[in-house]
């Protein structure tokens, strides 16, 4: 065996691995995913908090406050739920990142119905739906980020 066969298979080796550690993994996209969203809603809170919005919407008589931990468990709950399971499935078939894209902002879009009509003063109204829509934008683009630079892709 000549050194130049030894020093090539180090290469290849190194080249593996960088392949393989190169990308956008899958807990990288749930974090990236979830503080994107959060940080969005909680700006929109606080600019809805600080236009005269009243954050409160009236179900059935009851006031129901929007609080921050309401927002960050809306935002964050439901985006490591859908982009995991999303995730776990693309193992299977990678085509179900795709689908996921679709589905999940269809999902939040669809959402925006129950705030447009909450029993609640306009700046909240307006709020809500925005906070939905910014869910779907980063279930979309995140699985978006991850379908283009993951680590199943090849990089030249």
């Amino acid at each position: 065996m000549s050194s130049s066969a030894v020093q090539d298979s180090g290469s290849s080796v190194e080249a593996v691995a960088s392949v393989r550690g190169s990308g956008f993994g899958w807990w990288k996209v749930l974090v990236t995913g979830a503080v994107g969203a959060a940080v969005v809603n909680l700006i929109v809170f606080a600019v809805a908090g600080l236009a005269g919005a009243s954050l409160v919407v009236v179900d059935g008589g009851t006031q129901h406050p929007i609080t921050v931990g309401g927002v960050l468990g809306s935002s964050v709950v439901p985006l490591i739920v859908g982009l995991g399971a999303a995730l776990l499935a693309a193992l299977w078939k990678p085509v179900f990142l795709r689908i996921a894209q679709y589905v999940g902002s269809g999902l939040a879009l669809l959402s925006v119905a129950g705030p447009l009509s909450a029993d609640a003063d306009g700046g909240t109204v307006a709020a809500l739906p925005l906070m939905h829509i910014a869910l779907g934008v980063a279930v979309f683009t995140t699985l978006e980020l991850h379908r283009r630079h993951g680590p199943h892709r090849r990089h030249p």
